[in-house]
């Protein structure tokens, strides 16, 4: 069942209409309008308080006790090895599913983490940020969303700071489809580090898709130094949403947060 959610994630393109890692959105969100899931939103009788009721598949959203996003604090001091990205001007296409924005990825961009190499499949977002730092919520969050060989998942979240537009950004919400379920290609490509800070120092943790099916066994990277996006950026994006997309904050549990 692991593997079917999370092959499903990733091939939704994360999240609504479909990581799809998206396979975040991230994994998830969308975990796959393709298999004809429920229909979950982030308010309401679907919101996220009802997502494990809404059928078999997303039970863990509600049972499961490594979910994302959460409040990372009480740090543990670790020797994390440096991530190692590999990318390429790969984005080439951007897809409104109704819950994010995403670009979606060619293959040839990759990570490295601790000698394991995942591939880069999507980046999205979400506004305000789903994960805090000591309490603080940032004013958006962009997950990009990789998978392994055997589908494993590895999200590296970006937090961003309202202020000085982020060029990265900007190269793909130029292109942002207004409808949702419409993606277009992308004229210029974009390059995934170009939307990240200079400094990948990070945080890790496990934890799980933030959307359905909430599947578990995701590991969580976190990038300590925020960067930024302009106010026209964020209110572009959440304008095409018409409401926050971040699911609230879960229960850390027994879990370890490493620096």
């Amino acid at each position: 069942m692991f593997k079917k959610q999370i092959a499903a994630a990733v091939a939704a393109v994360f999240m609504s209409v479909t990581f799809s890692v998206s396979a975040h959105q991230d994994a998830a969100p969308a975990a796959a309008h393709a298999e004809h899931h429920a229909h979950w939103a982030y308010d309401g009788s679907e919101g996220p308080n009802h997502w494990g009721e809404m059928e078999a598949q997303f039970s863990t959203c509600s049972s499961g006790k490594n979910q994302s996003p959460i409040n990372l604090s009480s740090f543990i001091k670790s020797d994390l090895t440096p991530l190692k990205f590999n990318y390429k001007a790969g984005g080439d296409q951007i897809l409104n599913n109704g819950h994010t924005i995403q670009v979606n990825f060619a293959d040839g961009s990759t990570m490295d983490l601790a000698g394991h190499e995942y591939s880069l499949k999507q980046f999205h977002a979400h506004a305000p940020s789903e994960n805090q730092v000591n309490g603080k919520n940032y004013a958006m969050e962009v997950h990009f969303v990789h998978a392994d060989s055997n589908g494993n998942l590895a999200v590296v979240a970006v937090m961003f700071d309202e202020g000085a537009e982020n060029p990265g950004l900007a190269k793909a919400w130029k292109a942002m489809p207004q409808e949702a379920g419409e993606k277009v290609a992308l004229k210029e490509n974009v390059l995934g580090t170009d939307v990240m800070p200079a400094d990948k120092a990070y945080y890790r943790f496990n934890g799980s898709l933030t959307t359905p099916p909430c599947t578990e066994g995701v590991t969580w990277l976190v990038l300590k130094k925020p960067v930024t996006a302009s106010k026209a950026q964020i209110g572009a994006f959440m304008k095409l949403m018409h409401h926050h997309n971040n699911r609230p904050i879960q229960a850390v549990n027994a879990r370890m947060i490493l620096e």
